[in-house]
């Protein structure tokens, strides 16, 4: 124990270095996703995070959002508790045997019209639980998904180009399905 932590004293950090994002960027996109809110959005939009059975990699990216820095609710995005509050349903992680009900139970109190993200590499495709007995796999195999944002985690600039091209994308769509199928 002792020679591991003096090897660990003189040998340094072990961390990869932060991705490298241009200062305007960030802003750049919460003054873009500030208009396309007010614009199409009505300045609400509701969205329930649904954790499937993730790491929590993803679930740290997206509390990332709420922070001094990305403040989403300034723009009227806002994580709410409750799916019977909700438009969103953002779905993180590989859908796990356990969370299957749970997931369709928050789906079916979304008031219509209902529309769901995937975040992260297993919400879109199972990632590298895909194969396990304890996983069904991607969320899209038992939702109609409107929204995929891959990464393995997604960070925060990549999150908010997906909500940029989905409040984009709800201006075009005039009606959405009310009841799975």
């Amino acid at each position: 124990m002792r020679r591991t932590l003096i090897e660990s004293l003189f040998r340094g950090k072990l961390t990869e270095p932060a991705p490298r994002v241009g200062e305007a960027e960030p802003m750049a996109l919460l003054t873009e996703l500030g208009e396309t809110a007010r614009g199409r959005l009505g300045r609400s939009l509701a969205i329930r995070e649904l954790d499937a059975g993730s790491c929590n990699g993803c679930e740290l990216e997206i509390a990332a959002l709420g922070n001094a820095f990305h403040d989403l609710e300034r723009f009227g995005l806002k994580f709410v508790a409750s799916p019977r509050h909700a438009d969103v349903l953002m779905i993180t992680g590989p859908l796990t045997r356990n969370m299957l009900e749970a997931m369709r139970s928050a789906y079916e109190a979304m008031a219509a019209p209902k529309f769901v993200i995937a975040v992260g590499d297993c919400a879109c495709t199972g990632g590298v639980f895909a194969g396990s007995p304890a996983c069904i796999g991607a969320a899209a195999q038992i939702l109609d998904v409107d929204l995929r944002i891959p990464g393995c985690p997604p960070d925060p600039v990549t999150l908010l180009k997906g909500l940029i091209g989905f409040a984009n994308a709800l201006a075009s769509a005039p009606t959405h399905r009310s009841t799975q199928s």
